[in-house]
């Protein structure tokens, strides 16, 4: 297995810790080996410009093409051109935090719904499963 995912200027990444947890931003500078220089774009991601270590980020297979520095105009041609927010969205990455997301908002009656209905699909499978064997 070879490692693909590098820290490097138009990485896409997904912060993990702090006020922008759980938002997307794009390395737009290296700082040195703790730190990088983050940009949403603001108008997209709403992250600001901000410096943040290499723990409070997690990094994508997604890439921009941009240069060291780039102005936040330039930076939302590129992801817009990318369609980066789409490419996101179909990720099973995504998928996943979205459902966890879902699942911490249900209240105790939608916990109630979702055990009944695991139980309905099990009880189906099951009688599926003995019907095929016998």
């Amino acid at each position: 297995m070879v490692f693909k995912r590098y820290v490097e200027v138009g990485r896409v990444v997904l912060i993990n810790y702090g006020p922008d947890a759980g938002k997307l931003a794009t390395i737009i500078d290296i700082v040195d080996q703790n730190k990088c220089l983050v940009d949403g774009p603001t108008n997209l991601t709403g992250v600001t410009r901000q410096v943040i270590p290499y723990g409070r980020i997690a990094l994508t297979d997604l890439t921009v093409k941009i240069s060291r520095n780039s102005r936040q105009k330039t930076l939302t041609a590129a992801w817009t051109e990318a369609d980066i927010q789409a490419k996101w969205d179909a990720s099973s990455w995504a998928k996943k935090l979205s459902s966890k997301k879902k699942r911490a908002a249900l209240s105790d009656f939608g916990r109630f719904k979702v055990m009944v209905a695991r139980k309905q699909k099990s009880s189906i499978i099951s009688k599926k499963m003995a019907e095929i064997s016998a």
